[in-house]
């Protein structure tokens, strides 16, 4: 009895401190004098490269009240109205603007900012502009937002029929998988921008063919199409280029191939007297899977690059015949572990039933060639006995625990140094003054390197000449 009567005190007690120290508690005033400003995260909110028709990622601007006192924010508006491109979510409520905003004593607000592009007749990227309106106890303040639209045709789930010519006037986007039909073409010229979004690719159908036309100050750009920084440089934005089974003739010359999950997968050829793919003066970076894969085919190449890829860099499986001149593979994947060498080499598969089968390996030819990477070991040679398996390494640097004795299969090769690039972290693969590959080749019919520097009567090995 005496402890229920204890109890019942001091609840009664409890509630008469809450009901004083409520009582006590000053209310917080508003400052509304004239010389109340407000301070911002940033004065501009900038967009990077936005698609006409798609929205943009979502920014923020934050507000922050660095006075002693709450103050009350009169109006937030967007300065273009309805007509605005531009739209603002405060408090979870979206729209162009907002009232009687309360921020109290050194506190902050969030604005989230986001931009629709009204496609117009430019093809160059155009600007787009407008400004918050802040207004404060009658201070008038504002926060710039620009955004770089683009105009874009739109490709969704879309097939190419006939000879198809792509240019550089208006970005190219692509929805879905495009496909190049059976006995079509697909020609992309200097300095066009193919862009995919999330889980996206290119397939070139049996028959098809793809050529890619670029130079040296007009690349062809191939990546995703989220172009704020945070996805500068994020692999795995979207799903690769397939030259599938019985398609031929693919030329590609000066393209960037980037952030993807596979860069270009090349399936088994018919058999012809020219190569399926040439590839040349090209750059494939930055895959969670291959960079190159080739499967049973064929492949002339020089001054290519290809690096940091979560799988091989250049995985040929099934055999085939391939000729690498100038090349650069650098594979110094961070992203992930990578349980697998830079180049893999093999002259089998296996059926649906997981049963083996062989295809000749007959020519893998790597001259005057950089193979390196992280791991300790970046080459696998994989085959089955009594099949062809013909594969030689001429005037390189491989990054391998293998003995490399054979004078047939390495003729002039260095092995495990560093090839002194300019910076990995960045996949900048030039080389620099110290590197061990300056001079070490030979002349091979490849008189300029991938920027147009001439190599010379001794050309460094890979795709970049020291100049």
């Amino acid at each position: 009895m005496i402890r229920h009567y204890l109890f019942r005190t001091l609840i009664f007690f409890a509630g008469v401190f809450l009901l004083f120290s409520l009582s006590c508690r000053k209310k917080e005033n508003i400052d509304s004098s004239p010389e109340v400003h407000l301070s911002f995260s940033t004065d501009t909110v900038y967009f990077d490269t936005v698609f006409t028709t798609v929205g943009s990622v979502t920014k923020r601007l934050i507000l922050y009240n660095q006075q002693p006192h709450k103050i009350k924010i009169s109006n937030i508006t967007l300065a273009g109205g309805q007509k605005s491109n531009f739209r603002i979510n405060i408090n979870g409520n979206s729209g162009i603007g907002a009232s009687d905003i309360e921020i109290p004593a050194n506190d902050s607000l969030y604005i989230f900012v986001k931009v629709t592009v009204d496609p117009n007749n430019q093809n160059a990227p155009f600007v787009v502009s407008d400004s918050l309106e802040f207004l404060t106890n009658g201070n008038s303040q504002h926060v710039k937002l620009v955004a770089w639209g683009q105009n874009a045709l739109f490709y969704k789930k879309a097939n190419l029929s006939g000879t198809v010519i792509w240019d550089s006037l208006k970005a190219h986007v692509i929805y879905g998988s495009l496909r190049v039909d059976t006995n079509s073409t697909l020609i992309i010229m200097p300095g066009t921008k193919v862009y995919f979004h999330q889980n996206s690719g290119m397939n070139i159908s049996s028959r098809a063919s793809l050529k890619i036309m670029g130079t040296l100050n007009h690349p062809v750009r191939f990546q995703g199409d989220r172009l704020d920084p945070f996805y500068r440089d994020l692999p795995g934005q979207w799903n690769g280029i397939f030259l599938e089974k019985g398609s031929s003739a693919h030329e590609i010359n000066y393209v960037i191939v980037k952030n993807g999950s596979l860069g270009i997968g090349i399936d088994a050829e018919e058999k012809t007297s020219q190569p399926m793919l040439i590839l040349d003066n090209s750059i494939i970076e930055n895959m969670t899977q291959e960079g190159l894969y080739a499967y049973g085919t064929s492949i002339r190449s020089t001054n290519c690059v290809i690096g940091n890829c979560g799988g091989a860099a250049l995985r040929i499986e099934f055999g085939g015949e391939y000729d690498f001149r100038q090349l650069t593979v650098g594979n110094y994947w961070s992203a992930s572990v990578r349980n697998v060498p830079s180049l893999y080499l093999s002259n089998y598969s296996y059926d649906t039933t997981g049963q083996k089968i062989s295809n000749p390996l007959t020519n893998a030819y790597f001259g005057n060639c950089i193979l390196v990477g992280s791991n300790d070991e970046e080459i696998e040679w994989d085959s089955l006995p009594g099949i062809p398996f013909e594969y030689s390494f001429d005037h390189a640097l491989l990054k391998t625990k293998s003995k490399i004795t054979n004078p047939v299969r390495f003729i002039n090769c260095m092995v495990n140094k560093d090839p002194g690039f300019f910076d990995i972290q960045k996949m900048d693969y030039r080389i620099d003054s110290l590197s061990p590959v300056i001079k070490q080749g030979y002349q091979m019919g490849v008189p300029f390197d991938i920027l147009g520097i001439e190599r010379g009567t001794t050309p460094d090995l890979g795709a970049y000449q020291y100049n």
